[in-house]
Parts: structure tokens; sequence; C-alpha cells
């Protein structure tokens, strides 16, 4: 009896043994995360603009673009478009009158062809625009007083038809303004102090 009671404990001793392999092996094979599918690498696709700066003049402001260029995110290897072109650069504007101050509305983007019709952006993207009441100056962030000039970020969406050979022939900036008189006067208030 003595004997089988010891082989009852030798076999005991093997199954909790193979339980405890067959919990490890389950555990590094079977219950491992399976690995995840390999990200797509996106990469920028950069169109330059020539010339990459222009300047202009419109009444009493002057302006210039520069560091134009035109970048597209693509996925490398199927050339999906991750997002689509986008319009780049810095717009500068100067008030050149000696006595009227301009207030920015606004302005819009337009790209014209070749044969001078403009460029529609695709259904799903909305129209080129620039936003010049938020960062142009401190005291009043939609007004440039004479000499005043003020610079701000370009960033608008580019139709894709504009991105073909010879099709693009410029880009026209439609900037909206108010002049009005700017006049500075000197008002003198004359005071004493106490019994003088």
């Amino acid at each position: 009896m003595t004997h089988s009671l010891a082989l009852t404990k030798k076999q005991i001793g093997l199954a909790v043994a193979y339980a405890l392999a067959a919990a490890v092996t389950a555990t590094t094979l079977g219950c491992s995360p399976t690995p995840s599918a390999v990200a797509a690498v996106i990469k920028d696709r950069i169109y330059t603009v020539t010339p990459d700066s222009v300047k202009v003049k419109a009444g009493i402001v002057t302006g210039e673009i520069t560091d134009m260029k035109v970048t597209e995110r693509i996925e490398e290897g199927s050339g999906r478009v991750d997002n689509p072109a986008k319009l780049t650069g810095k717009l500068a504007l100067k008030n050149i009158s000696a006595d009227q101050t301009v207030r920015l509305i606004g302005g819009k983007i337009i790209y014209i062809d070749s044969n001078g019709q403009p460029i529609k952006l695709e259904n799903n993207r909305t129209a080129p625009t620039l936003k010049v009441a938020s960062g142009y100056s401190s005291s009043s962030s939609e007004r440039l007083d004479p000499g005043q000039d003020a610079t701000q970020a370009v960033d608008a969406e580019f139709p894709v038809e504009a991105l073909k050979a010879k099709k693009l022939k410029e880009i026209r900036l439609e900037l909206s303004y108010v002049p009005t008189p700017f006049k500075e006067e000197k008002l003198n208030f004359t005071v004493s102090i106490g019994g003088q």
C-alpha cells in the first residue's frame, strides 16, 4: 500500500509539472497579442511655386507673399492622397498711405488657369480665404495705420487640377479693406498746480 501511495504522489507531481509547463506555453504563445499591421508611411510631396515670392500693389496697400509652396501628403507605396494639396507661405501687407487708415475685412485666394479662368476646388473642400481679423496688430487686429505693416501665415486649400503641368497661370488674392481718414490732433490743457 505504501508503494501505490508513493506512486500516486509521483503521478500528481508529474501532472502538476505538466500543467505548469502547459500554462507557461499558453501564456507565451497562445495569449500573446498578435502583431499589429504595419502603419503606412506618409510622406510630403512638395511642389515648388515659381517664383516663390511676389510683390503687388492695390490702391494704398502693398502686399508681398513669400516662401510659397504646395504640399500634398501621400501614402508611400500606394500613392493614396492622405491630405490634399495646400498652398503655404507668408503674406505681408503694408499701408502706404500718408493719411488714411485701412480696416482689413478679409480676402480670398483664386487660382487662375492658362485660359484666364478660375480653377475650382473639388466638391468636399472649402474655398481658400484669408482671415485678417486675428493677429495683425496688438491694438486693433484688423487695422493698419499709415506706414504700418503686418504679416500672417497663408495656409490655403489648393485644387488638384492646378497641380497638372502648365495648368496654373497665376494666384490671385482679392483683398477687401475700407480706407478711412487718419488724423493726429494735439489737445493742450492749460493747468497750474496749487497757488502758482
